[in-house]
């Protein structure tokens, strides 16, 4: 599906991330997972195989992005896929949320995605290093389309990849890019970040307990349990294909409904 096709995963280390390597790599794309945690992402890329290699990438940093796209272009001889999947989550209530908390997530959650769009723009588009066009996935959340306690600001720079997905397909359309650019709205994972939340949300005094918490957001989805990365892997990997051609300026869920 992918054969030929080169990807930049951004926050690939673990995780999301890494599975979205692996689901793209088991599909025959090259793959240059990036990440600010170097050790752990070069040995997810050794794992994964198939020519997978890694790179120190800062998303908050223009320089550090420029380097990691040609990294990709250098490594791989092309760049066609950019999944901006990086991303932090800090949990607060309202009444207590912190200045800095709201700042780092806003760095990471939206900046970040939008100066990978920049970059992606650059190198995929007519006269850029790698020119063919190409797709990008933006990992968005169920957060940017439910009200879930204790998470505002992650909702909010979610919220915020939704808008400037639609923005920039928008005008890769208008400028003869030849690149789409899509969305995601993966719903909780047990992952690290996913089961730090349920934490938190006991700590907060919202649940009794990490196993009621996951519970309160199973019987809100009616497909009635949790994502698996699997699952958001597999969503990003259509998206990022020809299957998706002619797909742009969308969101899709995959949160077993529970944002519908």
């Amino acid at each position: 599906m992918l054969t030929g096709k080169t990807a930049l995963v951004t926050g690939g280390a673990r995780g999301i991330g890494a599975a979205i390597g692996r689901a793209l790599a088991a599909q025959g794309a090259k793959v240059m997972l990036g990440d600010v945690l170097e050790d752990l992402a070069a040995e997810t890329a050794r794992e994964i195989g198939a020519g997978a290699a890694s790179t120190r990438l800062d998303v908050t940093d223009d320089a550090s992005w420029e380097a990691a796209v040609n990294a990709a272009i250098e490594t791989h001889g092309g760049f066609d896929i950019l999944v901006n999947n990086a991303g932090v989550e800090i949990t607060s209530l309202v009444l207590r949320v912190e200045a800095e908390d709201i700042r780092r997530m806003c760095d990471v959650n939206v900046v970040g995605p939008l100066l990978g769009m920049k970059h992606a723009f650059r190198a995929m588009g007519p006269g850029g290093a790698a020119g063919q066009g190409g797709a990008i996935v933006n990992i968005a959340s169920v957060a940017a389309t439910i009200a879930f306690p204790s998470i505002a600001g992650y909702s909010a720079t979610k919220s915020a990849v939704d808008r400037m997905t639609r923005v920039a397909a928008m005008e890769a359309g208008k400028l003869g890019l030849n690149v789409r650019v899509n969305c995601l709205y993966p719903g909780l994972a047990a992952t690290e970040m996913g089961l730090k939340l349920a934490d938190d949300i006991v700590r907060l005094g919202l649940a009794e307990s990490v196993e009621a918490a996951i519970g309160d957001v199973v019987a809100q989805t009616p497909l009635g349990r949790l994502a698996d990365i699997a699952d958001i892997a597999d969503a990003a990997v259509f998206l990022a294909s020809d299957q998706a051609r002619f797909v742009t300026g969308a969101g899709l869920p995959v949160d077993g409904g529970m944002g519908m």
